[in-house]
């Protein structure tokens, strides 16, 4: 029973996110956290930043992952057959959809009708992970709670992506040498 819940509810992500990887993080979050408690928010939290360190699709990383620690090796494979297995089937016929409508209007409309619900999915996902980087799991919004290190971190990682648009990964491993040092040096 446990396959076929890992497989519902990672063909429901699969099925749901629209715009990418990114997009798909608010409705992974609702299955591995709220509706089937796999996992805590801190867990999650760690689960992106591993999914977006590691090649690949984040939405697929993230499903592989989630269902190692659900079910092991059967639960990854479950997992993500339920994530990509959507997609297959939606890109198939849209294919077709497209060649056939791809000067029309209406169609156009729809496509560019998605785009900023893909941007909306995408800022909740990160509000979310900002809310709980600064001030913690169950932790209240108030400026006494915030981890200033943690908003010294993001505002120093923000600058230097925009700025000099360096190697995400190089900027995650920079910020988390620098969070790890400050840390030690404050709190011994």
């Amino acid at each position: 029973m446990t396959l076929l819940t890992l497989f519902w509810a990672f063909f429901q992500v699969g099925l749901f996110a629209f715009g990418g990887g990114l997009a798909a993080l608010p409705l992974i979050r609702q299955q591995v956290v709220v509706i089937h408690p796999w996992l805590d928010m801190a867990a999650f939290t760690d689960l992106v930043t591993i999914a977006e360190m590691t090649p690949g699709p984040i939405a697929l990383n993230a499903s592989t992952f989630v269902g190692t620690q659900v079910a092991g090796l059967p639960g990854a494979v479950v997992a993500t057959l339920g994530c990509i297995t959507p997609s297959l089937i939606i890109v198939l016929i849209l294919a077709r959809v497209y060649r056939a409508w791809r000067d029309k209007a209406a169609f156009q409309g729809v496509l560019s009708g998605l785009r900023p619900a893909a941007v909306a999915l995408i800022a909740s996902a990160g509000m979310s992970i900002l809310i709980l980087a600064l001030f913690g799991p169950g932790a209240r919004i108030a400026l006494e709670a915030m981890d200033w290190v943690a908003l010294g971190c993001f505002a120093l990682a923000l600058l230097v992506l925009r700025k000099w648009k360096p190697s995400p990964i190089l900027v995650m491993v920079g910020a988390g040498v620098l969070g790890a040092a400050v840390k030690l040096l404050l709190f011994g």
